[in-house]
């Protein structure tokens, strides 16, 4: 197997490797048991299980672990990147943070990469763009806090040919108990074919798929919150199928298609299929095996028709004049932009071979996301995305079209060859139950089939503004975070220890909200004086802006000497203030969400960075979302003076709104 060739590069070394299996690694003591923080746990961890690696990414020391994967053999390698965060980093704020609603937290000292390369990149070092691709088939960044994000999983539909996504997840969650991080955030956006998962999981579960390890709803954006998300997922899953075929009896063909459905699956079922959530929740859950009962149920309810290979042809488009299809190329070289021609013609290459991919038409946010896999200058991407309508990349037309039943602008591709275009697009997700199938014995795909549910019964269901309204809120809702219980299992002081600011600073220096403490673990006689020092320490390790912190006293604890002994005096798992002085407040690198201060006040009720775009009032530099102001994805941001015509028509009101 060539994934194996990365062992015995790792052999030529004077140390031999070590090997641990992919299904138990970071299971309870495999293969170290760790009992204090993440910050301290991951220094542990590294020596005693990583091997130091000969390259390093910008300057940051790598360290790997091969994992063995016990049913195919394929040796994995797990990177350990530690970056270092100071005035010089390129980035030292986190985006990450300021999504999840984190960007009060102080900057962290460090942050720790764990990296899956894809498959054909095992037996390479890991390049400068390490940090920026969405190809990984792990990255989480954690940072030395203990917080962290999970930013990207892809099993064997994302690059993989022996791990899935499950087998990866699984992986990542154990490691995260293991070195006992605290919170961990995902930003879901994945999708399966054309459907959006945390809207499919939602229906069938009631959470994402990320949910099954424990990742709970944290913040919507657009204002979405708790409440909305749970009464949204509560109108979807009890939606009645009956209801439904009810309802789309006057819709021809999809209505004959969906009752086809519904019955065969209910066929297959030992369990009444009531509600979507009971159809969706068992179309996920069926095996292999299953599908040769839904084939035999399948060939009773389609006849079978004759094989036929149809061919759809259409005039050259050059037919209609030859000044209305360019080649992209002529194009490329002749537009004035601040990107050379060679990377234009490259992104279009890049959307054209996802436009063949997912052979049917996609929107532009699909297009656009597709092609991040590849680009990250989004700049770039947007300027070809907009200007590559009616242009020829390589063999292939691309064209922006409405679609048919939609009325959704749509991309689509079509092959050139001599006076012939072949469509490579079909104008209708084909299911199980097409009537246009050829094939004499129909193929059973599940996916295929929920894909055409999704279609119509959740983006073309008739006259219902309450369903769509519950749709948008579980589009909107993509922030999820699993939390790692404070617990206090064993013999073991430990507390949750914070700062405590003083009355001036909580006035003038502290302008958001306090940030998470420090877990501190100490021996179970640790004193006084201990508690203060190992406090000082890890606040020290951990903050940028605590370099020079200095703990005086504990609160409440004034009149005990430092030698006394902190138990009987304290329970462990408390959560403890501690006063002192030297937290350098004018430094930049304070906060995680960045050193400048903003005001978000959005219509939909937001009233913090959510991750969606949003314009700012140049007068009252108040955020507000484009979305909730009515500027369409496609439209740039326009001025302020825009922005407050549409809310404040008279100049008096621009003023009061500001001033």
């Amino acid at each position: 197997m060539g994934v194996m060739t990365n062992y015995e590069a790792y052999k030529k070394r004077k140390r031999t490797p070590r090997l641990y299996g992919f299904q138990t690694f970071c299971d309870p003591g495999c293969p170290i048991f760790l009992t204090g923080p993440f910050r301290e746990n991951i220094r542990l961890f590294l020596r005693e299980c990583g091997e130091i690696e000969g390259f390093n990414v910008g300057g940051m020391p790598i360290w790997s672990i091969l994992l063995v994967h016990e049913n195919n053999g394929a040796v994995v390698p797990l990177y350990i990147i530690e970056e270092t965060v100071d005035k010089h980093s390129s980035s030292p704020f986190c985006d990450h943070c300021r999504c999840t609603g984190w960007s009060h937290h102080f900057v962290s000292k460090r942050r720790y990469h764990f990296i899956i390369p894809v498959d054909e990149e095992w037996n390479k070092p890991l390049n400068a763009r390490a940090f920026d691709l969405h190809t990984h088939l792990l990255h989480g960044l954690v940072h030395c806090n203990g917080f962290g994000h999970l930013l990207c999983i892809n099993g064997i539909e994302g690059g993989s040919s022996c791990l899935c996504g499950r087998e990866i997840m699984d992986l990542w969650d154990r490691i995260c108990t293991s070195l006992r991080t605290r919170q961990i955030s995902v930003e879901d956006t994945s999708r399966k074919r054309s459907m959006d998962l945390r809207l499919l999981y939602g229906i069938a579960y009631g959470y994402s798929w990320y949910g099954r390890w424990g990742y709970k709803f944290s913040i919507g954006s657009f204002g979405v919150t708790l409440q909305n998300y749970e009464a949204a997922v509560g109108i979807l899953s009890s939606l009645n199928m009956d209801e439904v075929v009810k309802n789309f009896g006057n819709v021809r063909r999809s209505g004959k298609h969906i009752k086809q459905i519904i019955e065969v699956y209910r066929q297959v079922s030992d369990t009444d299929l009531i509600t979507i959530r009971d159809l969706v929740r068992f179309m996920l859950s069926l095996k292999t095996e299953d599908h040769v009962q839904i084939k035999t149920i399948l060939e009773s309810i389609v006849p079978p028709k004759p094989s036929a290979k149809v061919t759809k042809k259409r005039k050259s488009p050059f037919k209609d004049g030859p000044e209305k299809y360019k080649q992209f190329s002529t194009f490329a070289t002749e537009m004035e932009s601040r990107w050379p021609a060679r990377r234009l013609l490259y992104a279009a290459e890049v959307i054209v071979d996802a436009l063949k991919e997912k052979k049917r038409g996609m929107s532009r946010q699909e297009v656009r996301d597709a092609a991040r896999l590849c680009i990250g200058d989004t700049g770039l991407l947007d300027f070809v995305i907009k200007s590559i309508n009616n242009h020829i990349v390589g063999d292939y037309l691309v064209q922006r079209t409405v679609h048919h039943s939609t009325k959704v602008l749509e991309f689509t591709v079509q092959q050139i060859s001599g006076d012939t275009l072949t469509e490579q697009d079909e104008e209708e997700t084909t299911s199980t139950f097409s009537p246009d199938a050829t094939s004499n014995s129909p193929d059973v795909d599940v996916y295929c089939d929920l894909e055409y549910l999704y279609e119509h019964i959740l983006e073309q269901y008739p006259k219902s503004g309450l369903l769509e309204l519950a749709i948008q809120v579980l589009l909107d809702s993509k922030h999820f975070v699993k939390e790692w219980p404070f617990t206090d299992e064993d013999e073991q002081l430990r507390f949750i220890c914070q700062v405590l600011p003083t009355p001036e600073e909580l006035e003038t220096t502290f302008t958001r909200p306090l940030a998470p403490g420090e877990l501190l673990v100490l021996p179970p006689y640790a004193t006084i004086g201990e508690l203060k020092l190992g406090a000082e320490n890890a606040f020290r390790d951990t903050y940028c802006i605590m370099e020079q912190f200095v703990a005086r006293e504990v609160a409440g604890m004034n009149n005990i000497d430092d030698d006394e002994v902190v138990f009987g005096n304290m329970e462990s798992g408390e959560q403890i203030w501690v006063c002192g002085s030297g937290m350098d407040l004018e430094n930049e690198l304070k906060y995680e969400g960045g050193a400048e201060n903003w005001t978000v006040d959005c219509t939909c009720g937001a009233k913090d960075d959510d991750g969606e775009r949003m314009v700012a009032c140049d007068l009252c530099e108040v955020w507000q979302h484009t979305r909730c102001i009515g500027i369409e994805e496609k439209e740039s941001a326009p001025h302020c003076s825009y922005v407050l015509s549409l809310f404040f028509p008279t100049k008096s009101e621009v003023l009061n709104c500001c001033f």
